[in-house]
């Protein structure tokens, strides 16, 4: 397995362009199956999340290929709804070619999806929106066989989810594009990365209203034309990368970005002490002193994302004072503060609480990625530590920042990638 060697003491300086958002591009890529005609996707980032959603779509008949940072794909044919599990059990957004397979081809059998350690994320609430809408499923096997009724389209129905599900809003929208009628979804998520979404579908011709609401209604039409559409900025990358300059009382100017998808992180940035100022499309954090504490709860949007919760607590480890972290949404979150600990961080955890006593500085230390945004953390923290660090197991990091070890040299960390 490849590791990072860092040699730290680095303040985290200079200019960095964001690429787009991975949450956002593989529900995208996924629709990509949905239209009878070629659709075009810029700004999809390069990772091994968005390589192999892409595999596994071109497993279907598709014809799809990446270059640079353009996909074009042509679904006018498809022979195989089929979605195995080699491909599926490395990602969980492999579920979301479910739904645009069952809405276009009245069939589809897809792998249940593995991929994440970080906790329980049940597909039961994608299952039970599909049933509604007619689908017959049955899960043999570790494989959802599923079914349109008879005619081969789903039929539009009124849905309210148990809870609030990202992937789950994603895939019922896309099945709800082709269904015969009318579908109204209640307690949907408001993430960007939806709205991202539901913005692409309607530029192939679907009809959705309530864009960016809890509430959408989705008038089903009987086929959908390919498009143009770019993939969103990477919002967690963006947070990441101003992270790392309150770590190490840094200056980061964020390119090809944008403030609206951030705010609640930024305010958590501006009470820390580090002074924010956003353009149009870029984002700068400057900070002077030590981190001020501060006391963090994740929510679903439009509340603190969990994907920031690691990076900010890796904040919190030099702040001044003591900050509580409060994870709501994912069970299994936690699983960097023993690493972050290695690196002579103060933390206690109580449940789903953890509470960070400021240090002065980290320690490096030979630390273990446990999952993707946990591993940024870890990488924000050597490059502040004094001397040399070794983070293994990044292929974590590699299926959710592009590019990632070229763009921390440019803000001047001392980082190299062995290949193990």
């Amino acid at each position: 397995m490849d590791k990072f060697k860092i040699i730290g003491a680095s303040r985290i300086i200079g200019e960095v362009t964001i690429s787009g958002s991975k949450n956002a591009a593989l529900p995208l890529l996924a629709a990509m199956l949905l239209p009878n005609g070629e659709t075009v996707l810029h700004n999809v980032p390069t990772l091994k999340d968005t390589a192999t959603l892409i595999e596994l779509i071109a497993g279907t008949g598709v014809k799809i290929y990446k270059e640079g940072n353009t996909v074009t794909a042509d679904a006018s044919v498809v022979t195989n709804y089929y979605a195995p599990y080699e491909l599926v059990r490395t990602m969980r957004a492999s579920i979301l070619v479910l739904g645009p397979l069952l809405a276009r081809f009245g069939e589809a059998e897809v792998s249940l999806p593995g991929g994440c350690s970080i906790g329980s994320r049940p597909v039961d609430q994608h299952l039970k929106a599909l049933e509604a809408m007619g689908a017959t499923i049955e899960v043999e096997n570790g494989y959802v066989k599923a079914r349109a009724p008879a005619g081969g389209r789903l039929i539009g129905c009124d849905f309210s989810f148990d809870m609030v599900t990202v992937g789950g809003t994603e895939n019922i929208i896309m099945a709800a594009t082709l269904a015969l009628g009318t579908t109204r979804l209640e307690n949907c998520a408001t993430e960007p990365e939806v709205v991202d979404l539901a913005n692409m579908l309607v530029a192939m011709g679907a009809k959705i209203s309530g864009i960016g609401t809890t509430t959408m209604v989705i008038e089903g039409v009987e086929s959908l034309h390919g498009c143009e559409y770019s993939v969103i900025a990477d919002r967690i990358e963006t947070g990441s990368y101003l992270a790392g300059a309150l770590m190490s009382r840094g200056d980061v100017l964020v390119l090809n970005t944008s403030a609206e998808f951030l705010h609640p992180v930024l305010k958590k940035f501006e009470a820390m002490g580090a002074t924010i100022t956003t353009g149009h499309n870029w984002i700068r954090a400057v900070m002077t002193t030590r981190p001020k504490a501060v006391d963090i709860r994740t929510q679903v949007h439009p509340g603190f994302p969990t994907d920031m919760q690691a990076q900010l607590m890796a904040v919190c480890c030099l702040a001044e004072g003591t900050s509580t972290i409060i994870e709501n949404i994912f069970e299994n979150r936690f699983m960097h503060v023993p690493e972050l600990q290695r690196m002579g961080a103060n933390i206690r955890i109580d449940g789903h609480t953890a509470i960070v006593k400021g240090v002065e500085k980290f320690m490096p230390a030979p630390v273990m990625a446990t999952d993707l945004r946990a591993s940024m953390s870890l990488v924000m923290a050597a490059a502040c530590a004094e001397g040399e660090s070794v983070i293994d197991r990044i292929y974590h990091i590699d299926r959710g920042y592009d590019d990632v070890e070229n763009k921390l040299r440019g803000l001047g960390v001392n980082i190299e990638r062995i290949k193990g």
